[in-house]
């Protein structure tokens, strides 16, 4: 996402003088969220790489918002401070809010299309195999980086129109997540409901049941966290990108904030799926288990 530093550099230096011990606590604050991503996301690639087992397309899609995630923390944060803390450079400025744009855009999106995916899997589990295949994600994942990174350059050529598209594409992107994981629910729900009738008529499967049934709620409560995580850190800069598509307002301190929490997701991503997805959480212990034994090695070598 964007600061407005370069707006609000034409300001008198009174105005800087004050924002100062903020940009200070904003810097600080990210450089916290930026190892946390850093490490968390390299985790998580590291993890699916060494561990074919769990190759799956959703799993593919993980892979590519960890790098996405992984390229915040290693590009997008450090120019955001930079930005920050170097004022009244033109360059530095739009390059920091580009690549900001474009792979938070990206991240966004692929947390969308993460989403769908999981609608189709409980709506079509029979034929999700067919439908949503590894090949398929991959082409859809390389059409996801391309357009959004040439949309990226549309800044460029109309600053303002470039941010009120933005707005209505982040509103449909939430508009769609939300439809999702309501959809996710209600099939949840119906589910439980069945099982609960079959439960009633028959004891020969109960345990099944009653297994399936815990399965459901874990699946429906992982969806809700990370609905949640997504909504509180985009929605910020969704009504901020709105205004300022309207009024071409600087709105220095409040899109400082907003990017932030918007950079603070790509941090987040990691510990939520670490923390629901048990197969995910067990192959990143075994990778940083194997990484730490490598790098010991290598030291007692040495």
């Amino acid at each position: 996402m964007e600061n407005n530093t370069n707006f609000s550099n034409h300001g008198s230096e009174s105005h800087n003088f004050h924002a100062k011990p903020f940009v200070v606590v904003n810097c600080a604050l990210n450089a916290p969220l930026m190892l946390v991503s850093i490490l968390g996301n390299t985790l998580i690639l590291a993890a699916i790489i060494r561990t074919p087992s769990i190759r799956s397309p959703s799993m593919i899609m993980l892979g590519s918002l960890a790098a996405t995630d992984l390229l915040v923390g290693l590009i997008a944060q450090p120019l955001f401070i930079a930005d920050e803390l170097i004022t009244k450079n033109h360059v530095l400025y739009t390059l920091s809010a580009m690549i900001g744009f474009a792979l938070c855009g990206i991240s966004l999106t692929t947390i969308t299309v993460i989403s769908m995916d999981r609608f189709i899997a409980l709506q079509y589990h029979l034929r999700y195999a067919t439908l949503v295949t590894n090949s398929r994600v991959i082409y859809s994942i390389v059409a996801v980086w391309l357009i959004i990174l040439i949309y990226s350059g549309l800044r460029l050529w109309d600053n303002v129109l470039f941010h009120l598209l933005s707005a209505i594409f982040t509103g449909v992107y939430l508009a769609i997540s939300t439809l999702c994981y309501i959809k996710i629910y209600q099939i949840v729900r119906r589910h439980r409901l069945q099982i609960r009738s079959q439960e009633q008529a028959t004891k020969r499967h109960i345990i099944q049941n009653r297994i399936e049934k815990m399965r459901l709620k874990q699946s429906a409560l992982n969806t809700f966290v990370f609905y949640i995580s997504m909504i509180a850190c985009y929605f910020p800069s969704y009504v901020l990108l709105f205004l300022f598509g309207i009024s071409y307002s600087t709105w220095k301190t409040e899109w400082t904030i907003s990017t932030t929490v918007v950079f603070m997701n790509s941090s987040l991503n990691p510990i939520l799926f670490y923390w629901r997805i048990r197969h995910l959480r067990v192959a990143a212990v075994k990778t940083a288990r194997y990484m730490l034994c490598t790098t010991t090695d290598l030291f007692q070598k040495h």
